[in-house]
């Protein structure tokens, strides 16, 4: 299993990327345009890989396809070299990182200034709704422009030819579609990274595993409101959930919803060992928790990691449902504006890192799955898939190699020949009911979990609701709180009040103020 390059190098590599760029051949150009682009922390390739780390198949876009695909320099670095040599004006790119889609927009609202963002589904919805966004141009469009590396291989199960991909179907109104409006970076899904030696299968298999007193204190949740709402409602609605009502039931915002799901999640706080914001990953390779809610991306980086310690860990998606979610590009009005080199420059950078080549160097460096396919003809993402997990039929046993269906991704029929016993199969499994598994599980899932699978929404004018019941949640909530309690408080901290002003009153009738004899002032 070949393990993808993130390390806690990243901090200081970033800076970096952060700091302008003026590479070679700056001087000879007057025009340079500086190209603002913010992105997720930890969400590009930034180079400096290890030899051995040479992912070996072939490149059809390196000078020698034989060397295979190797990060020498940062993604940025690279672009800026190669749109400085292949234009007639110079960019320097200024990259910089958000830790929440929350973070972004907090940024935006107070004035800060970007032409090119990376935010999720959800933020990408409201933007497009406040009017903020650049369409791409039609050239960018263009499939017989060989560099539009985006429009030639985005899989067509993302952001089809004509905007018939599943991010295209969900987003129904003018303003939500993102056909032509944003462009698909990476994306996958939300599920449980488990240990299988001490967690039951059955018992991973929904998200009651996050109530199980079985593993009380065992557990952990993400801390946002989205993540664990969603987990919530799969609680709350479980045996209501239907293929029909499942998008409907999982993005519910009623009050009554809303009231359900804050009870669920105030036992869900009593149970599990923590919220979690990125420590979650840490917890599962060290074993001091045993189950995290988590996106596929870390899991599949906690995995790599537990491999090397001679842990296996796995990652489950409950039956009830599960998250599908996009992070994607789009180009700000307040940045790009109508300035025609930017945006070429920013649409330029999206073809960049959607090049085939870079995008199996992102996937590498990030764990995270790329909205890249390729075709029939450049088949870069595939081998790269097929290097990575494909059987070998040398060391396989035979009677556990299976063909895992990716044609819904990758199309024609593509399927990969894998061992059956990374699924938790031994011989004998049902075809398409493939619901746990290790890495590849959580890169590509089957299309049995893509069925299950919802795409959560903006909460719009919800959001402050949402928002109040999170803070009941975190927080103390005084309506959980007895009468008893609160009479028993109010009674101490009258006759502490009491002591406070009687103290007061005596020092002022003993006390004058005046030193007392054989005493200096001091």
């Amino acid at each position: 299993m070949k393990k993808f390059k993130r390390t806690a190098a990243f901090i200081a590599a970033a800076s970096l990327i952060c700091a302008p760029l003026a590479l070679a051949g700056c001087a000879d150009k007057d025009d340079t345009v500086v190209l603002r682009v913010c992105s997720w922390e930890e969400y590009i390739d930034l180079g400096d890989w290890d030899e051995e780390e040479r992912i070996d198949i072939e490149n059809p876009f390196a000078d020698n396809p034989k060397d295979g695909i190797f990060g020498k320099n940062s993604m940025v670095d690279d672009f800026t070299e190669w749109f400085n040599d292949n234009h007639d004006y110079n960019i320097r790119v200024e990259y910089s990182t958000f830790g929440t889609n929350e973070d972004l927009y907090n940024r935006l609202s107070l004035g800060d200034v970007y032409d090119l963002v990376c935010p999720s589904d959800y933020m990408i919805m409201k933007l497009l709704s406040e009017n903020a966004c650049v369409e791409f141009s039609d050239g960018f469009w263009d499939l017989d422009n060989e560099e539009n590396y985006y429009a030639n291989y985005v899989s067509r199960y993302i952001d089809g030819e004509n905007g018939e991909g599943i991010y295209n179907t969900v987003f129904t109104t003018p303003e939500e579609i993102w056909h032509g409006k944003a462009a698909c970076y990476m994306w996958g899904t939300t599920g449980l990274v488990y240990n299988p030696d001490k967690v039951d299968e059955e018992d991973v298999s929904t998200w009651q595993m996050l109530l199980n007193s079985k593993y009380k204190r065992q557990v952990t949740i993400k801390d946002n409101v989205r993540d664990a709402y969603f987990a919530a409602l799969g609680i709350v609605y479980k045996d209501l959930l239907t293929p029909d009502n499942r998008a409907d039931y999982m993005n519910k915002v009623t009050p009554d919803a809303i009231s359900a799901a804050e009870d669920v999640l105030k036992q869900i706080k009593d149970n599990v060992y923590s919220f979690e914001t990125d420590s979650g990953k840490a917890d599962m390779v060290t074993g001091k928790v045993i189950a995290n809610f988590q996106w596929s991306g870390d899991a599949v980086y906690i995995m790599d990691e537990a491999d090397d310690d001679d842990t296996e860990l796995w990652y489950s998606v409950p039956d009830e449902c599960a998250n599908l979610w996009f992070d994607g590009w789009v180009m700000l009005k307040k940045g790009v504006g109508t300035d025609a080199k930017k945006k070429e420059a920013a649409e330029a950078f999206v073809n960049f890192l959607s090049r085939p080549d870079n995008a199996v160097r992102n996937m590498y460096y990030i764990g995270y799955t790329s909205a890249i396919a390729g075709d029939s003809e450049c088949t870069t993402v595939y081998d790269y898939m097929e290097w990575n997990y494909g059987a070998d039929e040398e060391e396989v046993d035979k009677e556990l190699i299976r063909e895992y269906d990716l044609s819904y991704f990758f199309g024609d029929e593509i399927s990969l020949s894998v061992d059956m016993s990374l699924f938790g199969f031994e011989g004998e499994w049902e075809d398409g009911q493939i619901n746990k598994g290790r890495q590849l599980f959580a890169q590509y899932p089957p299309e049995n979990v893509i069925d299950r699978s919802v795409v959560m929404l903006d909460f719009g004018d919800k959001l402050a609701d949402l928002n109040q019941m999170w803070i009941n949640v975190r927080c103390l909530d005084i309506r959980d709180i007895s009468p008893v309690t609160i009479g028993v408080t109010a009674g101490v901290i009258v006759l502490a009040a009491a002591a406070i002003c009687l103290y007061a009153f005596r020092y002022r009738i003993f006390n004058t103020g005046k030193p007392k004899k054989g005493y200096k002032k001091v």
